[in-house]
């Protein structure tokens, strides 16, 4: 199979680089793990092989996350909502409108996170090796902070084999590719930055919505991530198929990847056609002002970053990017507080179907917003562990003893970073 071209698909400034091969039926997004490299990607014939028995059965679509491999380095380092947009921006650009994918290890946050938030994009799930939380979060604050000192100091130094590829960690010659696509795929402290958004980062509250087909395949003996993570995932998603699988290596292209790229089409091949859900895991934004007043105001600034209003005066808006919804808030706030008037906003998440929010995510997110001041914007915490990256500030507030929850809820002053 020849070498694909690359295009170049744009989200604003950014340009993202991606491949397409393969003329299957359906069309399959390969989200990548921490970094790829889609040049370099080709150059490894173990994983060559990898990608080429994928695009055997489907139209295969590559891309670089934006700040590694051959996508813009310049315009900062991916949080989740940003990744989605830069995946949307590749779709488009490639004439895929509804697509299955495949998530790998760090990539399986975002395709989760995806299909909840874009179910009408999304045919099914296929996930190798993924987390909704990186394991790190449990740790140490010492001990994650002498991890990142660790990647910046060893990056591109072939210290990852043994965890990534133990079956090769012996080869000298696999080092020495190793080291230099970890080199040319990222800088030290943009692998070190992706890994820190991946610590402060839960996508657990969209779990619930992901109501597309999933498939999880998890190595028993991964000794990057462990396999207790695609064991737990299973058992958190209403459609999901969970295939152990024996060996070590955390990289899907080595080992036994002929299995791997059989079930994987033999999900593919069983992806139903009916309509995608009719509901929506999204971002909630509740506003406490005098309506009146606010509501012309409201209604612009909604429009400026993508809300849709869920009540007639506009108090309740839902988001599809959680990092929107708050700066949406900031704007509404700063806009009403120069005329005069003090607003107080809330932000939480939750599911919303026909216009309206399906669970207590409104409710709450309403509660929230009793608990600001004027001028203030109170995030959950369910918010906070899916904008890591995005350039916000968010302080601790202390807990509110809000409504439909168990205990006082940890809320966050969100400001400009």
């Amino acid at each position: 199979m020849p070498r694909p071209e690359t295009s170049h698909a744009r989200n604003g400034e950014a340009r993202i680089a991606y491949q397409v091969l393969g003329e299957g039926p359906v069309d399959l997004v390969l989200v990548p793990g921490l970094v790829s490299h889609l040049a370099l990607a080709w150059d490894d014939p173990d994983h060559a092989r990898f990608l080429e028995g994928l695009a055997r059965f489907s139209r295969l679509i590559l891309f670089d996350k934006r700040g590694t491999g051959l996508s813009d380095r310049d315009k900062g380092v991916p949080g989740l909502e940003t990744r989605m947009d830069d995946l949307v921006a590749v779709m488009e650009a490639a004439g895929a409108s509804r697509v299955a994918i495949f998530g790998d290890s760090e990539g399986g946050m975002m395709s989760l996170l995806f299909a909840a938030t874009h179910p009408t994009r999304v045919r099914g799930l296929a996930l190798y090796g993924a987390f909704v939380h990186s394991p790190s979060r449990a740790w140490p604050a010492a001990q994650v902070e002498a991890r990142f000192d660790l990647v910046r100091r060893a990056w591109g130094a072939a210290t990852a084999p043994p965890t990534v590829a133990p079956s090769r960690a012996a080869d000298q010659a696999f080092r020495r590719a190793w080291a230099r696509f970890e080199r040319q795929s990222a800088s030290a402290a943009t692998a070190a930055a992706l890994l820190r958004i991946d610590r402060d980062s839960d996508i657990t509250p969209a779990l619930a919505a992901v109501r597309v087909p999933a498939l999880l395949l998890h190595r028993a003996g991964d000794r990057r991530i462990a396999v207790a993570n695609s064991r737990q995932l299973a058992a958190q998603l209403p459609a999901a198929r969970y295939v152990e699988l024996p060996g070590s290596d955390h990289l899907p292209y080595l080992g036994d990847r002929d299995r791997v790229i059989a079930e994987v089409e033999r999900f593919v091949a069983t992806l139903p056609a009916a309509a995608p859900p009719d509901r929506a895991f999204a971002t909630l934004l509740a506003l406490r002002a005098p309506a009146a007043a606010a509501a012309q105001a409201v209604r612009a600034e909604l429009g400026r970053f993508g809300g849709r209003a869920l009540r007639p005066d506009a108090s309740l808006a839902a988001f599809d990017g959680p990092a929107r919804a708050i700066r949406c808030g900031l704007a509404i706030a700063a806009r009403l507080r120069d005329a005069g008037v003090g607003i107080a906003a809330g932000v939480h998440c939750g599911e919303v179907a026909a216009g309206a929010a399906v669970d207590d995510g409104g409710t709450l997110a309403g509660r929230i917003a009793d608990a600001a001041q004027p001028g203030e914007v109170l995030v959950s915490q369910a918010v906070r562990n899916l904008v890591a990256g995005a350039g916000l500030r968010l302080a601790e507030h202390g807990a509110g003893a809000l409504p439909g929850a168990m205990q006082p809820m940890p809320l966050f002053a969100a400001s400009e970073a």
